[in-house]
């Protein structure tokens, strides 16, 4: 008999090295908003908040709009202008600086109380965001092409960890190019990345029946849930990749609404963690993104987050293949378990007083949780729905994680402001000040999971695939 091929994860690393260009592009500002971009425009934390959450509910915008994209125009051609255009948007950012300068000395003063260099990067940050929209969508679509449904979770931790490992390595480069060049320097270096990236996409990438180098037995076993191989071929030879589905049928479904909740209620505390943690251990620690604790605390982190998450994410094939469980049952037991994970954030603040590496370890579990639940969330998508929807799921799915970002990412910004200019007034368990505003976020990052699980098993309390 031949011996299978193995592109299917050659196809998996494309997505990883992707989503990880994905989230240094996303981490850059937050990796130098502290030290480097705060001091020479006088920001405050309300101005970031702003700058992050505009970010995150223009994403969310485009995410429902990004997955009809990619739906319609396919794979090889949506993701390749997903990733120009936010690689495009992370450069841009370099000339803010100089276009603050130029825009001030034409009597630019800003509007809205929102200064000149805040509405420069919010202008650079909507072009990223633009872009960054059609990475999860097109990204879960190719998984569903080129896996079975039992190893598309674990297929999407490999490549969801590429936002770990694409934060793992930000507080290694940024912080240093920054320093040794300037902030600038580092939005133009990390931002060319996609571009180099645009060119191994062009040469690998076909779907699994046209691909050379996936062979029988390979195409076989990524068509083991379809009737045969033929009757996949069949459909990839014909129109299109079967019925799409309209907006109006897709919110009239549980189905949508249990993935809406999944994300709405969750995804917002992986961005608050990845907004906010290095500012974080720079206002209560003072170890600022480019001293070599600071960098240290921000790797462990991430290092915690890669490794666990991809672990964790073997339990639902776990379910499925060893205790017999049809994958949606597996993969909601699976996901319990991992919401349990973000409870430990709420003794970070508490064991933060006996050193800072006790946050960074907690926080770094909490997201770890995280990544192993969304990956899950996004393959609930591909078990349930056909895979001509599967873009347009994701978008909606996405939107609503970019709406939760949104609320949590302003409201810390005005909450930190808010708690520092009251100082010993504002307490809450214990704490006062922006250390009490800290614990707030935390305690509701704790909790969301295990509502956000109560909900998904309450809408879908059983497996029902989505006919057309």
């Amino acid at each position: 008999m031949k011996k299978m091929s193995n592109f299917r994860w050659v196809i998996c690393s494309l997505l990883f090295f992707a989503t990880a260009v994905n989230y240094m592009d996303r981490q850059v500002l937050s990796l130098t908003f502290e030290d480097f971009i705060k001091p020479e425009f006088g920001w405050s934390d309300n101005d970031y908040g702003t700058i992050t959450a505009v970010f995150s509910i223009i994403y969310a915008l485009c995410n429902l709009f990004a997955g009809k994209f990619i739906d319609r125009l396919g794979t090889r051609k949506g993701y390749l202008w997903a990733i120009f255009i936010w690689s495009l948007g992370a450069c841009l950012h370099a000339a803010c600086g100089v276009g603050t300068s130029a825009l001030k000395a034409a009597g630019f003063v800003g509007m809205m109380g929102i200064t000149v260099s805040v509405w420069l990067f919010l202008a650079c940050r909507a072009v990223l965001a633009l872009g960054e929209a059609g990475n999860f969508p097109a990204a879960i679509k190719v998984t569903a092409e080129y896996f079975p449904k039992k190893d598309r979770a674990f297929a999407t931790s490999i490549f969801n960890a590429g936002s770990s490992v694409g934060a793992l390595a930000a507080p290694l480069t940024i912080p240093v190019i920054a320093k040794h060049f300037s902030w600038e320097m580092a939005f133009l270096i990390i931002g060319a990345l996609g571009f180099v990236w645009m060119g191994f996409w062009i040469f690998l990438y076909k779907k699994p029946e046209e691909s050379s180098r996936v062979n029988e037995e390979e195409l076989k076993y990524i068509r083991q849930d379809e009737e045969s191989v033929e009757a996949a071929a069949s459909k990839a030879s014909g129109a299109g990749d079967g019925p799409r589905i309209s907006y109006l049928k897709a919110f009239s479904l549980k189905q949508t609404w249990a993935l809406i909740a999944g994300r709405f209620l969750t995804d917002g505390v992986w961005w608050f963690f990845l907004f906010w943690t290095p500012s974080y251990f720079s206002n209560q620690f003072g170890y600022t993104s480019d001293s070599k604790m600071g960098m240290a605390l921000i790797f462990t982190l991430y290092a915690i987050v890669t490794f666990v998450s991809i672990y964790l994410c073997k339990i639902p094939t776990y379910m499925v293949d060893k205790r017999g469980m049809n994958p949606y049952e597996g993969r909601m037991v699976a996901m319990f378990i991992f919401a349990c994970f973000p409870l430990l954030a709420l003794g970070a603040q508490r064991l933060g007083a006996c050193s800072a590496w006790w946050p960074a370890i907690l926080i770094g579990l909490a997201c770890a949780g995280h990544q192993a639940w969304s990956a899950n969330v996004y393959s609930v998508v591909g078990d349930m729905f056909p895979k001509s929807t599967i873009g347009t799921l994701t978008g909606i799915a996405q939107f609503a994680a970019g709406c939760g970002s949104f609320l949590i990412n302003k409201s810390a910004g005005w909450l930190f402001d808010y708690a520092e200019a009251l100082g010993d007034k504002f307490t809450f368990l214990g704490y006062s000040g922006k250390p009490a505003g800290y614990n707030i976020l935390f305690c509701y990052c704790a909790v969301a999971y295990i509502v956000g699980w109560c909900v998904m098993k309450t809408l879908v309390p059983h497996y029902k695939k989505v006919e057309l």
